[in-house]
């Protein structure tokens, strides 16, 4: 009996991310302020300083602790080092810092189909970390950082501070770029952690197929013809050749691992209508309706899917997309799961159809299942005018 206790205590353990009581002291000093080393760490400190103060953190304790839980499963050894700042930015983006700082974006949340692909891009983006890639590239790019530093300066006094995030971001993503071969290692080595860690073996040519399927996907014929990247910042594309190169390694290691896709998706399940609204502010629909259709390939969030269906639809205005957008919104709230907001769209689309009667029940029910909504004065306002001339 006590035997059997500790095996499933065992087997408990290697089935959850690390929780943070779990984790171990940093593994590395802190380099000497007055060497290059610790010159990058410096500007890390400053970069997870502008992330802390951000107002696109993401602040829900049990989403940090879900993603810090995942990198720690891949990062082993280092897992002390690794400090997660989840942020609510739509693009698809990873990076981890030489002083252990890591964001992760909503982006490559959203992308992912589960928990085994987001233990691969993680496990990569570790392999930079503990191979210490970005020193021997900061001591061919320095001067980067320090133009970045004054542009970033420069746009701050301009009143465009978003820009000289964008500026300091970049520059530093460029400092930490990598070349074809570091890149190429830390697929490998990601793919390696990936496993031992008991994950889908499969986990990162998936991902990477996913990504080329949705630049494929893109409104823009320059971003069609472009190679796919694996981060907005990144220096060198996501290649069919690097996909098959993880296949040819899965092969070789043969079937094996778990996905833990129900988990992740219930990990990301709450943040999914913010995380689509900053999404639909790219503007680019085709990528964004590639999206929905990966998130409702299991049937699961069909009122959010729906409801972002219909608002593709309604903001892009093309011929038959007004019908269309209706069509995705009555699908919508026929799920238990819609946003309020459905209600809301059909009730305008039926007062400007002049079926005030229906519009003014379907705003109704809008206020009733959004009680504190922040436009509620303009709805209420909104039936009254058309209340005047109810059918």
């Amino acid at each position: 009996m006590r035997r059997a206790l500790i095996a499933a205590c065992l087997a408990l353990a290697l089935a959850a991310p690390a929780a943070a009581q779990d984790v171990p002291a940093p593994s590395r000093q802190r380099p000497l302020e007055n060497t290059d080393e610790g010159g990058l760490w410096g500007m890390s400190d400053r970069a997870e300083a502008q992330a802390r103060a951000s107002g696109q953190i993401e602040r829900d304790p049990a989403l940090n602790e879900y993603v810090r839980g995942v990198a720690c499963r891949v990062a082993a050894r280092y897992c002390g080092d690794v400090r997660v700042y989840v942020m609510n930015r739509p693009f698809f983006n990873a990076s981890m810092a030489p002083n252990g700082y890591m964001e992760v974006w909503s982006g490559l949340l959203l992308r992912a189909d589960d928990e085994a692909q987001l233990a691969f891009v993680l496990g990569h983006e570790t392999t930079h970390y503990a191979e210490q890639h970005s020193i021997e590239m900061m001591r061919t790019v320095r001067g980067r950082a320090t133009a970045a530093m004054i542009l970033s300066v420069g746009a701050s006094a301009a009143g465009a501070g978003y820009a000289g995030d964008l500026i300091y971001l970049g520059t530093l993503a460029s400092v930490f770029g990598y070349s074809r071969e570091k890149e190429t290692e830390a697929d490998m080595a990601g793919f390696d952690h990936t496993a031992a860690a008991g994950y889908d073996v499969g986990a990162g040519a998936a991902i990477w197929t996913s990504l080329i399927a949705e630049t494929r996907a893109s409104d823009n014929p320059d971003v069609r013809r472009r190679e796919t990247r694996g981060s907005i910042f990144a220096t060198h594309p996501v290649s069919t050749e690097r996909v098959q190169a993880l296949q040819a390694r899965a092969t070789q290691r043969g079937a094996g691992g778990e996905t833990f896709r129900e988990r992740y998706r219930a990990a990301i399940r709450p943040h999914l209508d913010p995380w689509l609204r900053a999404e639909l502010r790219r503007r680019d629909f085709g990528q964004t309706m590639q999206i929905l259709d990966r998130l409702a390939a299991h049937g699961e969030d069909l009122g959010v899917v729906e409801y972002y269906r219909g608002e593709v639809n309604r903001i892009r205005r093309g011929n038959g997309d007004r019908d269309r957008a209706k069509t995705h919104y009555l699908a919508a709230i026929a799920q238990p799961d819609a946003p309020a907001a459905a209600w809301r769209e059909l009730g305008e689309m039926a007062a400007r159809d002049g079926n005030n009667a229906e519009a003014a029940q379907l705003f109704a029910t809008y206020l009733e299942r959004a009680p504190n909504a922040e436009d509620r004065a303009l709805v209420e306002a909104r039936v009254a005018q058309i209340s005047g001339g109810a059918q």
